[in-house]
């Protein structure tokens, strides 16, 4: 099962666009709504009214305000209806599961020992139920979706394809989906970084932002003002960067290497020469890059960012920003964040129906 629409596009139903106006201005109102969002007053009242059915909204009675004749002026704000989204990152030793409220708010968090190469999917399928069941013990409230973000690629059925993970065509979706009876949505680890972003952005946002991640996996993702993408990465030196760039290519070279830091500072490099083709190819405003292989020597962002820049021309350079995540715990969970409350930020109100079939 998973819910309906791309992964991490932008709010397109009016209930989406209420919804992500309401969680980014502590007070607002539906005159607001309107006026941001260029949709009918009408319209507007059918989508917050049922907003305030579902209740992920609520209405500020407190705060109402009189302006001469008419209805008074009631503010909306975000609120909390007890429903629960878990965001799972999958890792090669390890993944990370986050329980969160409605608002983002992070309600439980643990990382369950979870290494691949040892476990079976079905295993590892066991011990990752385990550990959502464990950190929902207790909680009074209702899962009404769960969110996976994974290495490698995801097919059209939900299916993942992870090189790194010893995956193909893995069906975590139905599994999870058999288990939990809610809509489960997959995505790709490396979109779930911009949506991160994204999730935040003004409505009507259209700056291009680039994402690059490499580690054990490598995966670049573009958002735009459809959302946020995978993008394919193009050939480099005459090799598929996911067979040269990533940490297992470059294992043997640094057995063998007299000098280790100089086989990853290289690698620095080689993946400033690849980011230009991205930004040669897709004209982001910035790129935001990610993942161990741009900080494990010391020299490592500078050698990068050089690389970048002197294989561009100058103009683009400069009109490029390059930005850095240094911190693999701070990814981890941003992205597991993303993927939660996705189907929330997206289909709101088809989530509420889950709820009430699940119930």
């Amino acid at each position: 099962m998973s819910t309906a629409g791309p992964v991490f596009a932008r709010p397109r139903t009016p209930a989406a666009k209420s919804l992500h106006l309401v969680r980014l201005n502590p007070i607002i109102t539906r005159s607001e709504l309107v006026e941001a969002t260029g949709l009918s007053q009408p319209t507007i009242t059918r989508a917050t009214a049922a907003l305030l059915k579902a209740g992920l909204i609520q209405e500020r009675t407190d705060l109402t305000r009189s302006q001469g004749r008419g209805r008074p002026t009631v503010p909306l704000e975000a609120s909390d209806n007890g429903w629960l989204l878990a965001g799972i990152a999958v890792g090669t030793s390890s993944t990370y599961i986050g329980l969160y409220d409605t608002r983002g708010r992070i309600i439980r968090e643990d990382n369950v020992p979870t290494p691949v190469s040892k476990l079976s999917p079905d295993d590892f399928v066991e011990h990752v139920i385990a550990g959502v069941n464990r950190l929902a013990t207790g909680v009074d409230r209702t899962l009404v979706s769960v969110g996976v973000t994974t290495s490698g690629t995801v097919d059209e059925e939900g299916k993942v394809h992870a090189a790194n993970l010893g995956w193909d065509g893995m069906d975590i979706a139905g599994r999870l989906d058999f288990q939990f009876g809610v809509p489960v949505t997959v995505t790709p680890a490396v979109p779930a970084i911009l949506a991160s972003e994204t999730q935040a952005a003004p409505l009507g946002d259209e700056a291009r932002t680039l994402v690059l991640f490499a580690d054990d996996s490598i995966g670049a993702a573009l958002s735009d003002e459809d959302g946020v993408a995978p993008i394919d990465l193009p050939q480099f030196d005459g090799a598929d960067p996911r067979d040269t760039l990533v940490n297992a290519a470059l294992a043997p070279r640094l057995a063998e290497a007299a000098d280790a830091s100089s086989v990853l500072a290289q690698r620095a490099s080689d993946l400033g020469r690849l980011t230009a083709q991205l930004i040669d190819a897709h004209r982001p405003d910035t790129v935001v890059i990610a993942g161990s292989a741009f900080y494990d020597v010391p020299t490592a962002p500078k050698l990068f960012a050089s690389a970048a820049r002197g294989e561009l021309d100058p103009d683009l350079a400069s009109a490029t920003e390059l930005r850095m995540i240094p911190n693999h715990k701070e990814i981890v969970r941003s992205i597991a964040r993303a993927v939660a409350l996705d189907p929330l930020l997206r289909t709101p109100l088809e989530l509420n129906t889950a709820k009430v079939r699940a119930a």
